[in-house]
């Protein structure tokens, strides 16, 4: 792999941690340096990034905390 690529994972611990868990992409930026945006693409979408899945956490979060407050009214009410 060229040593700018390997310099670029190296310095950041959410690339390396993606590189060891999918060896495939060592192979693949080995002979297509190129693909480094698709390589953190891949990663961002792995590790769950993304816009979509931040809104889904915040959705579900809220999701939650909605269930838990009509839980607790509902003790309340039947008390």
């Amino acid at each position: 792999m060229r040593k700018d690529v390997t310099n670029y994972i190296q310095s950041n611990s959410e690339l390396k941690r993606f590189i060891r868990e999918n060896p495939e992409w060592y192979r693949t930026l080995t002979r297509n340096p190129q693909y480094l945006e698709k390589f953190e693409i891949a990663s961002i979408n792995y590790f769950q990034k993304t816009i979509p899945h931040q809104v889904q956490k915040f959705t579900n979060g809220v999701q939650m905390a909605s269930m838990m407050m009509s839980m607790f009214q509902s003790m309340n009410q039947s008390e």
